[in-house]
């Protein structure tokens, strides 16, 4: 590959994340401010993602059960599997698919529980019924997507919080969605445990 193809990567990378770093951090606040208030009212944290998303789903969970970069204890977060084993009893195949995520919002979440949704379109059939069964189950929702959101930002009540990474390719999104999911883990902390004694 030429080197201004692999140049442009980097460039583009860095368009995106300077406007970003305007946009989105009240967001990424009102995110913690959702996380602490579920986590400080004995509930826990289910985490949605398909595909590229269900990786970084795993790794929001590891974050905050395993800490972020400072030592606390263990923060209660399940990521949820998209695995089809995960419900192998259901009556078909095509039900399976599309109520793979929700089942397990069904049977894990109650509030005061958080949803947090990690999604490129925000059309992924799997994550929009999730979020349908969050809400009948009176979860709040955190949606980090790309640019527009698509149904699942549609989908979203006041009370929710909304994430959109200003762009389209997936590429970019899921990189900005790993920062961000930095930025919510470190102001997350902040709101737990204060200003750290050696920043």
């Amino acid at each position: 590959m030429p080197e201004h193809l692999i140049q442009k990567h980097f460039v583009e990378a860095a368009d995106l994340l300077y406007p970003a770093s305007e946009q989105l951090p009240k967001g990424v606040a009102a995110a913690a401010e959702a996380l602490v208030a579920a986590l400080t009212s004995g509930g826990k944290v289910l985490i949605a993602g398909v595909g590229s998303t269900a990786l970084l789903a795993r790794h929001l969970a590891g974050l905050l059960v395993g800490g972020f970069e400072r030592e606390r204890p263990e923060l209660a977060a399940v990521a949820l599997s998209e695995d089809p084993s995960f419900t192998v009893a259901a009556t078909t195949a095509n039900a399976a698919g599309t109520e793979r995520l929700a089942r397990q919002v069904r049977a894990l979440g109650l509030a005061p529980d958080v949803l947090v949704i990690l999604a490129m379109s925000g059309n992924e059939p799997m994550l929009l019924r999730a979020l349908e069964v969050a809400h009948e189950r009176e979860l709040s929702v955190v949606a980090i997507t790309g640019q527009g959101g698509g149904a699942l930002a549609r989908g979203l009540r006041e009370t929710d919080v909304w994430l959109g990474v200003p762009h389209e390719r997936s590429a970019r999104v899921f990189e900005a969605q790993t920062l961000l999911l930095h930025a919510l883990c470190d102001e997350l902390d902040l709101q737990l445990l204060g200003e750290p004694e050696n920043p």
